[in-house]
């Protein structure tokens, strides 16, 4: 059975009132429902929508691109299922580590904690690379490290000075991500149907050349790479749970709501560029962060005469950078601190200031974010590269994480003699959705290049190396903990997985 009395490593275990506690270890339960539902909106809608989606029409068509978002929608949504379930559970900030630890092993909750710390301390510096870009747009001649050195500052000032700041801060940048993408729908809509902006265009780009599926299932698979890295984000709802106010509550609402407006978001995106641009066009094929210009979006609103629509839109995606580094800021370093309070970080990193926020994790996460950025200066830029490759699976890899914790989760629950009925939330699907978003995280996790090893050329070491290497830092991390910790991080008995809610 499991312990009555949680256990000593369980640090960042819920506080005694799960339900509605103030407090948990010194942080303080201050993001209410609004803000877990825009922090989980938020994290998924950014430059994979607005810039990039133009790209999977050119690759897949518009049926492969529709096919290949609803796919990866689909294992989204089972994998909010099973966050939702632990996270409403034991609401903690530690989330994806803690659940790791104490479902299947400490070493892989270590795995799992580290790796998602510098996943999303590496995308701050990535971030930052990105708004210098945009800001080019507008001021040119300025050094691009002078708004990345701004923006760091803002990102860190928001974080520093309360969890309240974060959480109202990224519910106005995703507020204004959302409020973006409704008018797109509804301008798009109407030139589809021929009200505004000429002509309506019927389905002549649904059928024309190769449309609407394009290279067949290889181009279908090449966008499930992409829906998925778009879809990220929509985790940081689990890291969020451990300083919302009654998650009991807060968590299930925003599990139940996210899915469906991000799902609708996307597949409502890409079927309305695929009505009013041929996949064939070549501002599709060009969609970079560079040139917002060539944005399906800005093409669509300029087609519907919206007055100085990349301007428009570059202040739109400048907004959706900053909240993803907002986000990646507070997710990292709140993952710091909960791998500090559970003993697998130094302690130091655990304190926390009188406003509830973990100042030496969030010091330690932004001056880690800011040499990563560096690297961009240093030579050819080619260690940066290699940093951004090294975080490309680390979201899939916690992904699997939780779908495989969340299974045993379950499994120990039953095997203690627990209904499934006593949880606050129960996931829809299981056992069957833990197991098919398993699955479909590893396709596309060992999907990432396989262009490497069929081209014409051989097998191109380099191009697996860098879409690859996050893979075996991962299992470095899970072996290395395995071999100094040894029988001490055994795989976790269902009987004995510890299931207590707090630190009495």
């Amino acid at each position: 059975m499991a312990p009555t009395e949680p256990t000593p490593s369980s640090a960042t275990a819920a506080s005694s009132d799960p339900g509605g506690g103030a407090e948990q270890n010194g942080l303080r339960r201050s993001l209410a429902s609004r803000h877990l539902t825009m922090i989980a909106m938020g994290g998924a809608i950014g430059t994979g929508l607005f810039v990039a989606s133009g790209n999977t029409i050119a690759t897949a068509g518009p049926g492969g691109a529709l096919l290949a978002y609803v796919v990866i929608g689909f294992m989204v949504f089972l994998l909010m299922q099973s966050l939702g379930e632990m996270a409403t559970y034991l609401p903690v900030s530690g989330a994806f580590e803690e659940y790791a630890t104490r479902f299947v092993s400490p070493s892989f909750g270590f795995a799992i904690g580290w790796n998602y710390w510098y996943n999303w301390a590496i995308t701050v510096a990535a971030e930052l690379v990105a708004a210098a870009l945009v800001m080019r747009y507008w001021l040119p001649e300025v050094p691009s490290w002078v708004w990345s050195a701004l923006f760091l500052a803002l990102l860190f000032g928001l974080n520093a000075l309360s969890t309240r700041a974060y959480g109202e801060s990224e519910f106005w940048f995703s507020l204004i991500k959302v409020l973006t993408v409704v008018v797109f729908l509804v301008l798009g809509v109407l030139m589809i149907l021929g009200i505004i902006g000429g002509g309506s265009p019927g389905f002549e780009n649904w059928t024309t050349g190769e449309a609407p599926f394009v290279d067949g299932g290889a181009g279908i698979l090449a966008i499930f790479l992409v829906a998925g890295f778009s879809f990220q984000g929509t985790e940081l709802v689990g890291v969020a749970a451990g300083e919302a106010e009654n998650p009991e509550k807060t968590v299930p609402t925003a599990i139940r709501t996210v899915f469906v407006r991000i799902l609708l978001f996307y597949v409502g995106a890409i079927a309305v560029v695929g009505f009013l641009i041929p996949y064939t066009s070549p501002h599709l094929l060009g969609s970079e962060v560079e040139d917002i210009s060539i944005s399906p979006f800005t093409l669509v609103f300029e087609n519907a005469g919206v007055l100085a629509a990349a301007s428009v839109m570059n202040a739109v995606i400048l907004t959706a950078i900053l909240s993803a580094g907002n986000s990646g800021l507070y997710a990292s370093t709140r993952m710091l601190y909960a791998l500090a309070a559970s003993g697998k970080a130094p302690a130091v990193l655990a304190k926390v200031n009188r406003r509830g926020v973990p100042m030496n994790a969030l010091i330690m996460t932004t001056v880690v974010g800011a040499g990563c950025f560096l690297t961009t200066l240093i030579g050819d830029g080619a260690a940066y590269v290699w940093l951004v490759s090294a975080s490309g699976l680390a979201g899939f890899i916690v992904w699997m994480g939780i779908a495989w914790s969340h299974y045993r989760f379950r499994r120990a629950f039953v095997a203690q003699g627990r209904d499934p009925k006593e949880l606050p939330y129960r996931a829809a699907l299981f056992p069957v959705g833990p197991i098919v978003a398993l699955v479909l995280c590893a396709v596309v996790i060992l999907g990432q290049n396989v262009e490497a090893f069929t081209g014409s050329g051989g097998v191109d070491l380099l191009a697996a190396a860098t879409a690859y290497i996050g893979l075996p830092l991962f299992l470095g991390l899970w072996l290395v903990h395995r071999l100094v910790t040894g029988t001490a991080s055994r795989m976790v008995r269902y009987e004995e997985a510890d299931l207590s809610r707090s630190l009495d």
